[in-house]
């Protein structure tokens, strides 16, 4: 079965410009200066008055001068500075190694010394004390009990 419409009517809508806005300027009344800001009108299309104070437009930043000197120089100078602060370190840092370096030898060599020096005097001092008599007769029993066990 067919069904059998009747198409409805489109309604097309074309735009109607707008009139322009009506400015009407405000009456100028005398006015003191730095007492009150000055006072603007608009009439807009539909008849309504829209009374306000104007603002006044903010003025741009003076543009800053240019250096003297670019900025690369001045970053190719920081970098030298920096790499020289570095370079400095680094020959205090290895000076000071180095000397610590030598503290360290000559404590090795101080401690070698008397070491050394008290050692020299316990082979080279003379028989006098009763310890090392002890001691040498201990050895002397030990050396006599191994030849008259082998011998």
């Amino acid at each position: 079965m067919a069904h059998s419409e009747q198409p409805t009517p489109v309604d097309v809508h074309r735009p109607v410009p707008l009139t322009p806005a009506v400015i009407h300027p405000a009456p100028l009344l005398p006015v003191q200066p730095d007492t009150a800001p000055a006072v603007t009108s608009i009439m807009l299309p539909d008849g309504r008055v829209i009374t306000g104070y104007s603002i006044t437009p903010a003025q741009p930043e003076p543009v800053a001068a240019k250096p003297a000197v670019s900025r690369a120089a001045v970053n190719v100078a920081l970098g030298g500075v920096g790499f020289a602060a570095v370079c400095g370190g680094l020959f205090v840092l290895t000076t000071f190694i180095a000397a610590l370096t030598a503290l360290i030898t000559q404590l090795i060599i101080l401690a070698a010394v008397i070491f050394g020096g008290w050692i020299a005097l316990q082979v080279f001092s003379g028989h006098g004390s009763k310890t090392d008599v002890g001691t040498t007769v201990n050895i002397r029993k030990a050396v006599i009990k191994r030849n008259h066990f082998h011998g």
